[in-house]
């Protein structure tokens, strides 16, 4: 029998994180790091990303910084390639870069706008999960966490086609596991709620707009990064070892 520490070690593990600079993407690269594993972070802007990477280090934390923009797929592929030199494989995905949500009717929604979200959001997630797959084929296995939304369950006013591009990727979740299974690659995704990020800040630097959001919600307040990173943590741990295609929401009863 596992002990309680193993199952959630991510020791000798490599783990990739997309639009890690900041945010669910930052917290949980320190998480994983103290963990254990070899970090990977990326995001458009390489500073950013130094910067980071040098108050891991300073905390003994293995990390590579690798700027890459999820809409380029060249890019993507560097990503990927530029890890595997380095640390030798992948194990961990975590397909955390979102496109912002544009707001209005979805009969006014701008078609630059719909290939934008569906690009960064879907397709982003489906190619580097393909890049990644024969490595973690190869090293016996992995586990790949996608970064959903509750506006994927279920649609939220004026975030028509975003609440569309997170059903695909929660659609894309399942299939992948269902199709990676055999490779011993498992595949969950994570729906957060409400959550205190720069992403979602025009929902909550408003006390009462974050009033009307949370005040009927079992557990009354938003969420903070930290409880995101601590779910994408037990799904790339052995932990987790039975669960794979499953939608996990984050949401303090919001779904309820």
């Amino acid at each position: 029998m596992e002990n309680f520490q193993s199952l959630f070690s991510l020791k000798d593990k490599v783990a990739i994180i997309t639009g890690a600079s900041k945010g669910i993407g930052e917290a949980t690269a320190r998480f994983m790091a103290e963990a254990g594993a070899k970090v990977v972070i990326s995001s458009r802007k390489q500073a950013d990303l130094d910067a980071l990477a040098g108050e891991m280090r300073e905390a003994g934390a293995d990390v590579t910084a690798i700027a890459c923009h999820v809409a380029d797929s060249e890019q993507l592929k560097n990503l990927v390639q530029q890890t595997i030199e380095g640390y030798g494989g992948v194990d961990i995905l975590v397909n955390n870069a979102a496109a912002n949500p544009h707001y209005g009717p979805t009969v006014e929604f701008p078609e630059a706008a719909f290939d934008k979200i569906m690009q960064i959001n879907v397709k982003a997630p489906f190619e580097l999960t393909n890049l990644v797959q024969p490595s973690m084929k190869t090293r016996g296995g992995g586990s790949i966490i996608n970064i959903s939304s509750i506006a994927g369950l279920t649609p939220d006013p004026g975030l028509g086609m975003y609440s569309v591009s997170k059903a695909a990727l929660n659609m894309l979740t399942k299939v992948y596991a269902k199709e990676l299974g055999a490779d011993g690659i498992r595949v969950n995704a994570v729906c957060p709620g409400l959550i205190k990020t720069k992403f979602s800040q025009a929902l909550w630097e408003n006390e009462k707009t974050l009033a009307h959001f949370t005040k009927r919600l079992p557990i009354a307040r938003m969420g903070t990064v930290e409880e995101i990173a601590a779910m994408v943590l037990y799904l790339a741990s052995p932990a987790s070892g039975y669960c794979t295609g499953g939608i996990f929401t984050a949401d303090g009863g919001t779904t309820i």
